[in-house]
């Protein structure tokens, strides 16, 4: 087991038998307070445990580390220079006496559930961390896809009062402020959708009951976690000792933990559907709402981006599938048919760590793809800030002889511009070269439907669509050089988005990602050249990072999860809306 688990087990066994039900002397549990304090961890086998009469096997080893048994093997040493010897050995180089156990304190030791339940606790910070991440990118989601915050008005909590769903529907809506991506106008447009697609839409609503289940199972593993639950247990009667008892009962019965843990591997299935159903999304053209295919920022038939990532994640949502099913309905009978009833609470702890695994790395892809598509919406403003006085200017210059002036003209240049932003994004699986001289070919027509037709008409709107298009891609390809050596998307996005952009960025360092920062190591040809136009330190110097993957990328996003780094961005989101709301 991870020395984690082990410590946890031991710090969860010390407060059952602090409680003074376990008849066992203050020794034996100051003793096992020394082993935190002096980093001496048993090595306990992973697998062996029912968790029906206790972790017997588990907390044997603990037991045997106590007595100092030459079989038992522990951890100790500083944390760098960790080393494995016999337990003898470690209680002599700490000055520690072995301890002679006496009547009652063995089976207090083994029989109890403080094993399953301390790789359970842990388990349970891991997925409340993550569950608060989820919505963060959840919001994400909505600014990448251009979606509204409708959705997470809180009208459709008051009339739908479930806890899980208020809360969820608070924070993503408060997330979302300051967005200059969120749409607010109601899907009125002419070619939007009137409502987002369920990935974002009803984010809430999907969220909200797998927090209202991480709620109970956190409250069963408290409670699991303050109890007494080895065997037989003592009821003392201070007043009057000769009525102490002895009850005799069933307190290792670990079931608790394992229903506390099969919810929550349910919901890490959840929240991983919900994030794996946004990222396809926003990988796929005809879903994402003008984002090109693979999120590329080169030209779409020379780049494939993301398709790894969709990939990765397809695989990472079908084992949480799989990891989602209970261990509890897999009970065999065993010590000869006395526990044919065991929880298997220890193996649910594990498989659900398991799922907390691949959960972080699916949120990591995740949000490796939100920046990318944050950012190629941030670009693609610049382009249309840079475009929309080019068109204008054009149509006025090149055909001022046809046009008629004054309010017709605006309502012309109107919806050219309109046009334009709307061929824009239904055009993005094309290369550069064609997809601007077919975006102004479609907008002819509108044009000549304010003029009168004929042969010089006809040519001049030809030449028109020419010059536009030959303008258009040079802008496009100058502001998509110029934005990828200085990114910035900070500007345009949510709080929170903002936060994690940021974070993911400027701390982590992970690029806003062309295809040819990829390539390498090798020798830059004319053919194959490197690309040496992003930050590698936060700084204007440029450096060469050859053999970059995109899967190297994800892992340090990862990283930041497990180690976590990542949640210091993602609680103080979460702390500025509660002090907002």
């Amino acid at each position: 087991m991870p020395e984690s688990w082990v410590r946890a087990s031991i710090l969860i066994r010390i407060n059952s038998l602090a409680s003074g039900h376990s008849g066992v002397r203050p020794i034996l549990i100051n003793s096992l307070l020394e082993l935190l304090k002096n980093d001496i961890t048993p090595r306990i086998p992973l697998r062996g445990s029912i968790s029906a009469s206790g972790d017997l096997v588990p907390l044997a080893y603990i037991g045997g580390t106590l007595e100092g048994k030459r079989g038992t093997m522990v951890w100790v040493g500083p944390k760098a220079e960790r080393r494995v010897v016999t337990a003898d050995v470690a209680l002599e180089t700490s000055h520690l006496k072995p301890i002679r156990l006496g009547p009652k304190e063995g089976l207090a030791l083994i029989n109890g559930t403080a094993v399953s339940c301390g790789v359970a606790a842990l388990a349970m910070y891991e997925v409340n961390n993550l569950a608060i991440l989820s919505q963060v990118l959840a919001a994400m989601s909505v600014e990448a896809l251009c979606g509204t915050d409708e959705s997470f008005d809180p009208f459709f909590a008051a009339v739908r009062p479930h806890q899980g769903q208020i809360e969820a529907g608070r924070n993503i809506h408060g997330f979302l402020a300051g967005s200059n991506l969120v749409q607010r106008s109601h899907g009125l447009e002419e070619g939007s959708l009137r409502q987002d697609r369920y990935s974002i839409r009803t984010a809430s609503q999907w969220l909200g009951p797998v927090l209202e289940d991480l709620v109970l199972a956190s409250t069963q593993l408290s409670i699991e976690c303050n109890s007494v639950t080895d065997n037989p247990l003592i009821e003392f009667d201070f007043e009057n000792p000769g009525r102490t008892k002895t009850h005799h009962g069933g307190n290792f019965q670990a079931k608790a933990v394992t229903s506390a843990m099969e919810k929550v591997r349910l919901g890490v299935h959840s929240i991983g559907q919900m994030l794996f159903a946004q990222c396809t999304e926003m990988i796929n053209p005809k879903l994402n709402n003008g984002l090109p295919p693979n999120l590329v920022v080169d030209e779409p038939s020379e780049s494939w981006l993301m398709k790894s990532v969709d990939i990765m994640i397809a695989s990472l949502q079908s084992e949480l599938g799989f990891l989602s099913n209970p261990a509890g309905t897999h009970v065999l009978s065993a010590e000869m048919g006395n526990q044919s009833l065991n929880s298997l609470a220890l193996i649910s702890a594990r498989y659900t760590h398991t799922a907390l695994e691949v959960l972080s790395q699916l949120a990591s892809a995740h949000l490796f793809a939100l920046c990318q598509a944050l950012d190629l919406r941030a670009m693609q403003l610049v382009f249309l800030e840079a475009m929309e006085p080019v068109l204008m200017e054009n149509t006025t210059k090149l055909l001022s002889d046809f046009l008629i002036e004054g309010e017709e003209l605006k309502v012309l240049h109107a919806l050219l511009w309109k046009h334009f932003k709307m061929q824009l994004d239904i055009t993005t699986t094309l290369d550069s070269t064609q997809r601007f001289p077919t975006i102004f070919k479609t907008l002819q027509p509108t044009i000549l439907d304010f003029v009168s037709s004929s042969s010089n008409t006809v040519s001049s709107v030809q030449q028109w669509s020419a010059t536009c298009s030959t303008q258009a891609q040079e802008i496009f390809l100058r502001t998509r050089d110029a934005y990828h050596g200085q990114p910035d998307a900070s500007g345009i996005l949510g709080t929170a988005a903002s936060r994690l952009y940021r974070f993911v960025r400027d701390e982590l360092k992970i690029p806003f990602l062309r295809t040819t920062m990829l390539w390498g190591p090798g020798p830059v040809t004319s053919s194959c050249p490197q690309d040496t136009s992003f930050r590698s330190d936060g700084t204007d110097e440029q450096q060469l990072q050859p053999g970059m993957t995109t899967g190297s990328l994800i892992t340090i996003i990862y990283t930041s999860i497990r180690d976590g780094s990542l949640y210091t961005p993602v609680l103080e989101c979460l702390n500025e809306v509660k002090v907002s709301g």
